[in-house]
């Protein structure tokens, strides 16, 4: 049994979103009905619709930054109550048995993790994301999104939230520690942020200063150009922490030698092409290259609290449903401040 529910979809890579309809499952057990609110745009929704990162799935549906409300619950549901305001984020299942389960990092699941959106469940069932306007998710992978924040600014924060919380925790971003952030995009705005949060000096390391006064509002104690000479010289040696947000061909010893002894240069991109290192830039200074992928669903729960606690949002701006391609190159453009959300509620309700 299926349910029909509105949703934006893309039916050929690279093609025009359009309108329409798709079936959700009827609710399982363990199961939550969400009406959603809110839909992130990542970047990484517009690399799959894309297909440049391989084969892709079909008509699809993409959205993993997703904010709503609960409206129906099944009889095994213990953690959500219908009126609760919810999130899912980039995962939707895993098998809950494997060591990565049980030691709460689903994302690395031995069986399978299953994607919010261009994926299948073990059982065929199609993934498809947030850009609707309900969705049916275990309750194991829906996060509950405290009153502190608002929809709109917590959407994003099930994506770009966790993927900087992520490595700032593991690497002890803090107070007496250095941090930089490498582009203040979507995933950068919130590493600042959130670094700022934890008690760190933070810089931004970006491409010119054109975004040097949001920076310092969002926390940064220091902004520099890296098209800039004396960013490189006059920096050396100064961070205990640099998280890459940017996707691009970077000289990785020259940011590596920004780095104190024992430091680490965290990437959270995902570069098109292979990156060149000398391993004497990491030997001479006991430096780490690190990557990071998202978090499991504990984490991102308490990242969601730490955002309330702290009064973080993402800054967003909201569209329509009909702004979703000129959002996309707008996007890939670096226009937007910060991340555009959808109102999900300006999708043509199904009838």
């Amino acid at each position: 049994m299926t349910t029909t529910t509105s949703a934006i979809l893309v039916d050929e890579a690279k093609g025009a979103f359009r309108q329409g309809t798709i079936e959700r499952r009827d609710l399982r057990p363990d199961d939550v009905r969400i009406e959603i609110a809110y839909a992130g745009i990542c970047h990484s929704d517009i690399h799959q619709a894309r297909e440049e990162w391989g084969s892709a799935l079909f008509p699809m549906v993409p959205g993993h930054e997703i904010a709503g409300t609960v409206t129906e619950v099944g009889p095994e549901v213990t953690r959500y109550a219908v009126g609760d305001r919810v999130g899912v984020g980039c995962m939707v299942d895993s098998c809950g048995e494997c060591e990565m389960c049980r030691t709460d990092h689903e994302n690395f699941c031995e069986k399978k993790t299953v994607w919010t959106y261009n994926d299948r469940f073990p059982d065929g069932e199609v993934a498809y994301g947030g850009y609707s306007r309900e969705t049916v998710v275990s309750e194991r992978f829906t996060c509950r999104i405290p009153d502190g924040i608002a929809l709109d600014e917590a959407a994003p924060l099930l994506c770009a939230g966790i993927t900087v919380y992520t490595p700032l925790r593991r690497w002890g971003a803090g107070p007496g520690t250095k941090v930089a952030v490498v582009g203040m995009g979507g995933l950068g705005h919130m590493a600042v942020k959130l670094a700022a949060a934890m008690g760190a000096d933070v810089t931004v390391l970006s491409q010119t200063t054109s975004k040097e006064q949001d920076g310092r509002a969002f926390g940064a104690s220091d902004y520099r150009a890296t098209s800039e000479d004396s960013t490189w010289s006059e920096l050396k040696g100064s961070f205990d922490v640099i998280i890459c947000t940017v996707s691009a061909d970077l000289p990785v010893d020259s940011y590596l030698a920004l780095l104190k002894p024992f430091g680490a240069f965290v990437n959270v991109g995902l570069p098109e092409n292979p990156q060149s290192v000398s391993f004497g830039a990491l030997v001479g200074g006991d430096r780490i290259i690190a990557g990071s992928n998202i978090g499991g669903i504990k984490g991102t729960q308490e990242m969601l609290d730490f955002c309330a606690e702290h009064g973080i949002g993402a800054t967003v701006e909201v569209i329509s449903a009909d702004d979703v391609d000129r959002a996309y190159d707008d996007v890939v453009g670096s226009k937007v401040r910060y991340r555009y959300v959808i109102d999900t509620s300006t999708i043509t309700p199904a009838g």
